[in-house]
């Protein structure tokens, strides 16, 4: 069954929450990069929660039958790469993500509207301003 890049945008996000994922962004980059369509940003706080974010997100895109093209960075638990295809997400430790700042170098990519009552607990985190 084919899952439309919405879906599985969803789908990420709240895997990555339910792993409580600082600061989860979705960059729509369609038009600026070549190789995907979306990137989704989040961090976590220690190495153990990068990976548990990495963990659970592949858990449940499992049942989906989504295919994970690249996954890269997992053992280190510093900056892990999942290639989703249209979808390329971006999990950070903290310190990482402050150096990398992807969200800088992606400047152009608007954000992806969440469902409010994700965004609302987002915020309560806190952004990375």
């Amino acid at each position: 069954m084919a899952h439309t890049v919405e879906a599985v945008l969803q789908t990420v996000v709240q895997a990555a929450h339910k792993k409580k994922a600082l600061d989860i962004r979705v960059l729509d980059v369609r038009g600026l990069s070549m190789v995907t369509d979306y990137f989704v940003i989040c961090s976590g706080n220690s190495r153990t929660q990068v990976e548990a974010i990495a963990d659970a997100i592949q858990e449940d895109l499992e049942p989906l039958g989504i295919t994970i093209f690249s996954l890269e960075g997992k053992k280190e638990g510093r900056w892990v790469l999942m290639d989703l295809g249209d979808i390329v997400v971006h999990i950070f430790h903290r310190d990482d993500r402050e150096f990398y700042q992807l969200e800088r170098l992606w400047g152009d990519a608007p954000l992806v509207n969440m469902p409010v009552e994700m965004m609302e607990t987002m915020n309560e985190r806190g952004s990375m301003a």
